[in-house]
């Protein structure tokens, strides 16, 4: 384990709170690589009351004072747990972030006023302590049922049964637990979801002080390009390496997709489930949850037997302020891998001025492929060839394929494309 006594660094802790189905669980998946890619440990704290409940606890089996007292336990819980991240992380010897599910006051939201105070009271704890000194900032995200209702469900998660009505009430007393805190922001639903996510993380950046370009912006685009070979390591600004697995899933609907991450470096690894399910109002719903190691494994049993593996070297790094990620294809994979090498980035320029201004001169780059379905992850996984393969997706929209429309043949596709590799 890397551990140091040094102090020269940073450890920042913040709470992602909010009502039900307002993104938190795929923004903590999202603000976490997003800093794993910048090259901080980030450290996440699993929201309490979902382990206690996911246990078998029931509020309508509690007594009013059993229920007082569930709740007391559960923040006395909530409250060792953070401080057995807070402690590791001020002993690593490199930039920590620390990503809490829901913080200390949010149990406030569950139990009247006189209730609370008299819990605050009883253990002595004060509001100055549990909220306004204990995180560096607060994020609240908004639950669907503000502002996007259309996309508001319970399905995608085993303790939540809130009615719209109730998810707006809570949504307001989640965000009045924390009124006071000196860095709270609100992410509303006013954008799209893609954007709402950016803009969480652009806020956590912006109190960190963090130049981040115009990544984060709302109106910022993914641009993909093809890359024809690799320069020496020593031509790179600092970088981050990660090694990354992806599987595809079977799923139930031809219209759903579901896919699997194994990302890390130095044999130490995160673990993601994305679903991508239909177009609702114009945006496909996805879902990113960060799952453990042991539901990884169990879920590579449900593989697509018509996809292929995917392995990828992926290297991170900023150049003249742009952050970039660079996918480097590994084998064993389909022929049509064989030394593929993608740069991805976002930005609000054209496309023009960014290949003019941004591009890194270092890398040889062949040309821009964005919405290309020929350079879509889950066309180049397919076993098959694409020529007449019914599995060939046409069109896609996620953080790693864009929306694709074309098809290999008006495309002028006739195989795997050169990258001098």
């Amino acid at each position: 384990m890397e551990l140091t006594s040094a102090k020269s660094k940073r450890v920042y802790k913040v709470v992602l709170t909010g009502g039900p189905c307002g993104g938190k669980t795929t923004g903590q998946s999202r603000l976490c690589t997003f800093f794993e890619n910048l090259g901080w440990k980030v450290f996440r704290v699993p929201e309490t009351a979902s382990t206690l409940l996911s246990g078998g606890v029931k509020f309508a089996d509690l007594s009013p004072e059993d229920a007082i007292t569930f709740q007391e336990n559960l923040l006395k819980t909530m409250i060792q747990m953070e401080n057995t991240f807070f402690a590791l992380a001020e002993r690593f010897n490199r930039d920590c972030i620390i990503i809490c599910d829901r913080g200390t006051m949010d149990a406030s939201a569950f139990v009247s006023k006189e209730v609370w105070e008299q819990l605050m009271k009883t253990n002595g704890w004060n509001p100055v302590e549990l909220r306004d000194t204990r995180y560096n900032q607060i994020i609240h995200m908004v639950s669907a049922a503000k502002g996007a209702e259309d996309f508001y469900t319970t399905e995608d998660h085993s303790c939540r049964s809130e009615n719209l009505d109730l998810a707006h009430t809570l949504d307001d007393r989640a965000a009045e637990a924390w009124i006071g805190h000196p860095y709270f922001d609100v992410i509303d639903n006013s954008t799209n979801f893609d954007t709402k996510l950016r803009r969480m993380i652009s806020a956590v950046c912006q109190r960190m002080g963090l130049d981040t370009g115009d990544r984060l912006e709302t109106n910022a685009k993914k641009f993909k390009f093809l890359v024809r070979s690799l320069p020496d390591d020593s031509m790179f600004p600092p970088f981050e390496d990660f090694d990354v697995i992806h599987d595809y899933l079977q799923t139930n609907s031809r219209k759903t997709q579901a896919r699997l991450r194994k990302r890390g470096q130095k044999d130490r690894w995160s673990y993601t489930l994305t679903v991508r399910r239909p177009e609702v109002r114009g945006q496909v719903v996805e879902i990113k949850t960060q799952i453990t190691s042991r539901d990884y494994s169990n879920m590579l049993e449900q593989r697509d037997p018509f996809h292929l593996t995917i392995l990828k070297k992926r290297r991170c790094f900023l150049y003249h302020n742009q952050y970039f990620q660079l996918d480097i294809y590994k084998e064993p994979c389909h022929p049509r891998c064989h030394g593929l090498v993608l740069l991805e980035t976002y930005t609000t320029q054209s496309l023009e001025e960014f290949q003019a201004h941004k591009l890194p001169d270092f890398l040889d780059i062949v040309g821009n492929v964005t919405g290309d379905p020929t350079h879509s992850m889950y066309n180049l996984s397919l076993k098959e060839e694409w020529l007449n393969n019914k599995k060939f997706c046409f069109k896609l929209a996620a953080e790693d394929d864009d929306d694709l429309t074309g098809s290999p043949r008006t495309n002028g596709w006739v195989g795997p494309h050169i990258n001098g590799v």
